[in-house]
């Protein structure tokens, strides 16, 4: 495997009944969260909803900002 591939099998990806269990909240409740731009911005798969589990970490280390203020965060820690 190259380094790419070893990366990319790496990836933890969260849908959100289980980013629910990790929050305490309900299902229907991320999707509202994600609704208001409250959480990380989750990414497609097929029509599926996806969370990066290092960005819900990283999200969570920061004292969960909003989104707009995550992803600007999130910029300049990376």
């Amino acid at each position: 495997m190259t380094d790419r591939q070893n990366n990319q099998a790496n990836i933890q990806l969260m849908a959100a009944k289980q980013l629910g269990l990790l929050l305490a909240l309900s299902k229907r409740q991320v999707f509202r969260l994600n609704s208001c731009g409250k959480i990380p911005a989750p990414f497609r798969i097929g029509g599926a909803l996806r969370w990066r589990q290092s960005d819900i970490e990283l999200w969570q280390s920061l004292n969960c900002p909003d989104r707009a203020t995550f992803e600007a965060r999130k910029g300049g820690a990376v």
